[in-house]
C-alpha cells in the first residue's frame, strides 16, 4: 500500500437494494489517468471478501502508477515565462504595499517532498538572480538523484 494511503482510500461502499447491486467501487486518479473497478459481493463470497479483494486491486494499481520514472513536468508549458522548467519570477507585496522581486526556483528532492529557493532582484541584479535561479535547481536536481 502507499504510504499514507487510508485503509478504504478510493474505495466507496455501493449498496443500490432497488436494482439488487451490492459491493465495493474502486476509484483512482493519478496524473489525469483515471481508473474505476466495482467488486460486487456476490461475485467475491460476501461484503469482507470482497472489500480485500478491491483493496489488493487499488493496492496492486497504486504499485503500478509508482514506478513511473518519468518527471511530472517534463517540458515548457506556454505558461512558462522564464523559459526554464521550474524557474519563475516572483513578486511577493508586503502588508505596507512595499513590493520585492524575486527569481525562484523549485524541485522535488523526493516524491511528496518539495524545495524552492528565491534569490533577491534586488540584491543581485535581474539576470544574476536568474541565472542563480537556474543553477539552484540544476544542483537541487543533481543531488535528489
Amino acid at each position: 500500500m502507499r504510504q499514507g494511503l487510508r485503509e478504504n482510500h478510493g474505495i466507496a461502499r455501493i449498496e443500490l437494494v432497488a436494482v439488487g447491486s451490492f459491493g465495493w467501487q474502486v476509484r483512482l486518479q493519478f496524473r489525469g489517468q483515471k481508473v474505476s473497478r466495482f467488486f460486487a459481493d456476490r461475485t467475491h463470497g460476501g461484503a469482507e471478501a470482497a472489500l480485500m479483494v478491491a483493496r489488493a486491486w487499488r493496492d496492486a494499481q497504486w504499485q503500478s502508477w509508482q514506478v513511473t520514472t518519468m518527471p511530472r513536468v517534463c517540458e515548457t508549458s506556454s505558461r512558462n515565462a522564464s523559459g526554464v522548467v521550474g524557474v519563475s519570477r516572483v513578486v511577493v507585496k508586503a502588508s505596507n504595499g512595499v513590493e520585492y522581486h524575486f527569481w525562484q526556483a523549485t524541485w522535488c528532492p523526493a516524491p511528496g517532498q518539495r524545495q524552492s529557493v528565491k534569490f533577491s532582484i534586488k540584491k543581485h541584479g535581474n539576470e544574476i538572480a536568474y541565472r542563480l535561479a537556474i543553477e539552484a535547481r540544476r544542483s537541487g536536481i543533481d543531488n535528489s538523484r
